[in-house]
């Protein structure tokens, strides 16, 4: 997850607010737009209904996906697969999956940061999903509990296993990591097939994008994240993969990290011709003198996201890369 530390040392989302620290600098909606097949609550609809045999064959991801017994998750620990009737989700980005795979009905608690869906605030608030509380978690009595897998939680993931309770660590960095995730969580649900079914309504949201992106121009595109370091998207991310999705050339694909400092003087020599910003923060570089030689400034070509889409890497992945498309392509009526 590309969160990053301004000088000071805390962690901040890249629009200069402080954040939760484990969430991706372009976190989780504060809306669902329910108006296509891979929305939160078609999906939820479509993993409910379906007949409980195989959609269709599973994809290989970058990453094992899970087999019908147990998964090695992103701590490095191989967890058994049972279902779980009482499950804590100290991760949005799962918490929402339990509930695109129909399976809300199990999950005894969350996040202090979940919001997303709506009903996900009804749950008991375990706390924070980084350093989390052990006794406010246990007193919940979980069957599993969900974290995200960074290294402030190996701790709290130790203690758990100690006191008999299943933990399950996932990061979902890249857009492969999500079918793996919506398998296991289905498998931990007690229902591989919706897991899948989630999983293939998102991929075929993704592919119809892609090829009706594929002929189009590609704009090279900056995705600016902070300015003082400059911080921009890098190639060590699922935003970077949405980007080439809709239609896009990252700029700083060729940089590994999510988050990569740069030099403003990079920037010109990479001469990007779009700049995608934060809600709010166009006219910042629209009317700032450092960035005035800036091709994509020169040019108006600084675009604010729809970060209520663009902020996680979940059940909304489609919609992401059509909102980008949208961005990229003016005028553009694809899939």
């Amino acid at each position: 997850m590309a969160t990053m530390r301004a000088p000071s040392g805390r962690v901040v989302h890249r629009s200069g607010r402080l954040r939760h620290p484990w969430r991706c600098p372009l976190s989780f909606p504060r809306v669902v737009v329910a108006a296509s097949l891979d929305a939160m609550f078609a999906v939820s609809l479509a993993a409910a209904c379906a007949p409980r045999g195989d959609s269709g064959a599973a994809r290989d991801s970058a990453r094992p996906v899970a087999s019908a017994s147990r998964v090695v998750d992103d701590f490095g620990d191989t967890v058994a697969l049972t279902p779980a009737s009482r499950i804590a989700s100290l991760n949005p980005t799962t918490t929402e999956l339990f509930y695109a795979l129909g399976a809300a009905g199990r999950l005894v608690g969350r996040d202090s940061y979940d919001e997303w869906p709506a009903a996900a605030k009804s749950l008991d608030d375990l706390g924070p999903g980084l350093g989390p509380n052990v006794e406010k978690i246990l007193a919940a009595h979980p069957d599993v509990v969900v974290l995200y897998a960074s290294n402030e939680n190996r701790g709290a993931a130790r203690a758990l296993r100690a006191a008999g309770v299943r933990v399950v660590g996932f990061k979902i960095d890249r857009i492969a990591d999500f079918r793996r995730a919506a398998m296991t969580l289905g498998a931990l649900a007690g229902d591989t097939a919706a897991g899948r079914i989630v999983a293939d309504s998102v991929e075929r949201t993704l592919d119809r994008i892609r090829q009706a992106t594929a002929a189009l121009p590609h704009p090279r595109v900056l995705w600016y994240l902070w300015d003082n370091p400059i911080l921009v998207l890098g190639g060590g991310s699922y935003q970077s993969e949405l980007l080439a999705i809709a239609g896009g050339d990252n700029v700083y694909a060729d940089r590994p990290e999510a988050a990569a400092s740069v030099s403003l003087e990079d920037v010109l020599r990479r001469d990007p011709a779009v700049i995608l910003v934060d809600p709010g923060k166009a006219n910042l570089l629209r009317t700032s003198p450092r960035w005035r030689d800036v091709a994509a400034v020169r040019d108006g070509r600084v675009y604010e996201i729809d970060d209520a889409l663009l902020n996680r890497p979940g059940v909304t992945l489609g919609m992401a890369a059509r909102s980008l498309a949208r961005i990229l392509h003016p005028g553009w009526t694809g899939p």
